[in-house]
């Protein structure tokens, strides 16, 4: 699949998983729904997938977590909060360097409508 192919049936299945929960729940189950349906779609996802930070030569765990990690080709970063800040922007573009990965999703699911809280982000290898 190509890239936009992805990012398209992620955005479709994370509305469809909005649509069914609606806004107000933690992220942890939108997270849990939304690789359930890409798993049902027949979408490769990791979950949790560990991102270390690379420093003199070395590979160190700092902790760094992405949410989801779709046919190793997009990263899909969810929150649940009452808007999207900088921060969560910058934490995005943060784990696509660090990964050396193209595109990322950002994900709000406390949004009325869905539409209104995708943010998708590209980085300039």
């Amino acid at each position: 699949m190509e890239i936009n192919e992805v990012t398209g049936q992620i955005i479709d299945a994370a509305m469809k998983v909005h649509s069914f929960l609606g806004p107000g729940l933690l992220e942890g189950a939108y997270e849990a729904c939304l690789r359930h349906e890409l798993i049902r779609r027949g979408l490769l996802v990791k979950s949790q997938v560990l991102l270390p930070v690379e420093y003199d030569g070395t590979l160190v765990d700092a902790g760094y977590r992405l949410d989801l990690l779709v046919e190793d080709l997009v990263i899909v970063e969810l929150k649940a909060v009452e808007k999207l800040a900088a921060i969560h922007e910058a934490q995005l573009l943060t784990y696509l360097k660090l990964s050396r990965k193209k595109v990322g999703l950002l994900l709000n699911f406390n949004v009325v409508q869905m539409k209104d809280g995708i943010k998708r982000m590209v980085n300039n290898l």
